[in-house]
């Protein structure tokens, strides 16, 4: 348990954010199925991309953590087999919390001539894998949940020949599109996955810089699909993982909730698959800069943050609602604490997808903003939030969720009175050292 209450001055100061969740998983997979080594620096050692890294020590990949590097980077180095070179593990696939780790390793596993089993924590034993056994059996994979259930474990029979598929997602996905992919790296023929929406690209991003046959396409209408051309191998090349938006993003809030902030978060990755959370705060008036923008594989910039009043349109009201809203799912719990200080009501359509993260987090976010006295209604897709009554400080039930801990830790930084989240160390999943970081800012 930790114990917050409202600062008594700005906050200022420079932040470096771990690196993006998203990548830091990729980068140990697409590393693991290439030729030759992968050297990856900004690795987000958090408790889900660790996980990861078992996962592919245990299918025969070493993979080396550089303790006194040159230049003073810490980097890792993964020595790839190339797409056919993983070994059978001799126990259970164990995936922690991390819902990438589980979707994503299935497509592979589900082309490998070995049995493998997949398992997770409570958490993830309760998270639908329907949406991938699906289009995975289609391909013709043999994979099943163990309980029935459509959850963990999953059980994989080896030994499957995969065949190219068109699937239509119902959802806008990258779990669901980066799984169909991979196992598309082993199939006879095209790989295409369609999608309502683009989901963020880091799949094909990063598979293009190994060299994977793979690119978007999207329609007028915002549809999208993301094709891929097997045959191409994987080459071992150097990642360097920008800081994560949506560990960036609760400092953001920070800074745009508590008057008279100013404050810098570097090196930030700006891809506009997960950028949603600036153009969207942007429109609500809030003053968030970018500096040094450098457009690399993966676009980055220094984000220059100022506390703003933010607002809604003429009416008092701001929707957020479309195909903005997989472009910031992670950040929809911050983004509902800083729309209860707005001065607007502000309605989150569209988002049932949060229903099935670590909690329930619509139930979740609306719950602790009662508590702290906010006036908000959940919605069977969202929420409705009548902000800018103020907050109090309340104890904070977080479900081992990692981004409501934090999420309600930069909600106390407005809140009259104490507030205390009850379970602080499920931050680690993410962002092991956000309690350091937040202090850093406040004094």
């Amino acid at each position: 348990m930790i114990k917050l209450e409202k600062p008594t001055k700005p906050l200022s100061g420079h932040v470096f954010v771990p690196g993006d969740k998203s990548i830091s998983h990729r980068s140990i997979m697409f590393g693991a199925l290439s030729e030759g080594t992968t050297e990856i620096t900004g690795f987000l050692k958090g408790a889900d991309c660790l996980s990861t890294i078992e996962c592919f020590k245990q299918l025969g990949i070493l993979i080396e953590h550089t303790q006194r590097p040159l230049n003073g980077v810490p980097t890792i180095t993964v020595h790839g087999k190339g797409i056919h070179g993983l070994s059978a593990p001799s126990s259970t696939l164990y995936t922690g919390n991390s819902g990438t780790t589980t979707r994503l390793l299935a497509g592979i596993l589900a082309a490998q001539p070995f049995d493998s089993m997949l398992a997770g924590d409570e958490s993830i034993s309760k998270r639908p894998m329907k949406r991938i056994m699906k289009p995975l059996k289609q391909m013709g994979a043999d994979i099943v949940s163990v309980g029935g259930n459509d959850c963990t474990p999953l059980f994989i029979k080896g030994g499957k020949k995969l065949m190219g598929i068109s699937y239509h997602s119902p959802v806008a996905s990258a779990q669901v599109k980066s799984c169909i992919l991979l196992a598309g790296l082993y199939s006879d023929s095209d790989t295409v996955v369609y999608e309502p929406a683009l989901s963020r690209n880091h799949t094909e991003i990063m598979l293009r810089a190994f060299g994977a046959d793979v690119h978007n396409e999207v329609d007028v209408r915002g549809s999208a699909a993301a094709i891929l051309h097997p045959g191409m191998p994987l080459r071992g090349t150097k990642i360097n993982v920008p800081g994560d938006i949506s560990s960036a993003a609760y400092f953001i809030a920070a800074a745009l909730m508590v008057p008279g902030s100013d404050i810098v978060i570097h090196n930030v990755g700006i891809n506009k698959t997960r950028a949603g959370i600036l153009s969207v705060l942007t429109q609500m008036g809030a003053d968030i800069e970018l500096e040094n923008v450098n457009e690399s594989i993966e676009p980055r910039a220094d984000l220059h943050v100022r506390y703003s009043e933010l607002h809604g349109n003429e009416n008092g009201r701001f929707e957020v609602s479309g195909k903005v809203i997989p472009t910031m799912i992670d950040e929809i719990p911050i983004l509902a604490v800083v729309a209860s200080t707005a001065n607007c009501t502000t309605i989150i359509k569209d988002a049932q997808e949060l229903k099935v993260k670590e909690s329930n987090r619509i139930a979740a976010i609306c719950n602790n903003l009662k508590a702290m006295g906010v006036d908000v209604e959940p919605t069977e897709d969202g929420m409705i939030i009548n902000g800018g009554k103020g907050l109090v400080g309340a104890d904070i039930e977080c479900e081992k969720d990692h981004r409501i801990a934090m999420s309600f830790a930069i909600a106390a930084l407005a809140a009259e009175g104490e507030t205390r989240i009850l379970d602080d160390k499920c931050v680690g999943i993410s962002y092991p050292t956000f309690f350091k970081d937040l202090h850093s800012l406040i004094y």
